[in-house]
């Protein structure tokens, strides 16, 4: 297993906020899937989604998932990494996958932006569905969970290290 800490969750859960502030603290580099993906497809992720569709969307995050090569990072991931099996078994090569789990009601409180984020979902699914959707996935492909609900941010990277050391 690699050296590199990858962060899984729903958009909103807080993985990429997370994953900068846990990157410092640790004297990790810092990746985000979702930057890498936009430059290697020279477009915004809503943009991808609406100009070519939720199959070729994930056809790219696929491929870039599979070319992805770090070493000492904390890696932030895309809400959608779950639906690539062979991405995400690229990724627990890399390191250990790490679940920011958060509830329903709390996620929704988050999320402000939908339209802006990217989101990969099918048309007319609610977020309530897409997260029944998910959740299992992002706990069949954890190695550690950790329960971030009604936590602050300075709280949640205390748990995710504290977490690390034990789990």
């Amino acid at each position: 297993m690699g050296n590199n800490l990858i962060l899984i969750g729903m958009p909103g859960a807080g993985k990429s906020t997370v994953g900068v502030l846990l990157a410092k603290q640790l004297g990790l580099d810092f990746i985000d899937t979702d930057l890498v993906l936009q430059r290697q497809v020279g477009l915004r992720l809503q943009q991808l989604i609406n100009l070519r569709g939720l199959h070729n969307f994930r056809a790219a995050e696929e491929q870039m998932l599979l070319s992805l090569d770090c070493d000492h990072a904390v890696i932030a991931t895309g809400g959608s990494v779950i639906y690539s099996e062979p991405g995400m078994q690229r990724l627990k090569t890399l390191g250990r996958v790490v679940y920011l789990k958060i509830d329903l009601p709390q996620l929704t409180q988050r999320i402000a932006n939908m339209g802006q984020r990217g989101l990969m979902k099918q048309a007319g699914q609610s977020f309530a569905d897409l997260y029944a959707e998910r959740t299992p996935r992002y706990r069949r492909f954890a190695d550690i969970e950790v329960d971030i609900n009604g936590l602050g941010t300075e709280a949640v990277l205390q748990k995710v290290e504290k977490q690390l050391h034990t789990g």
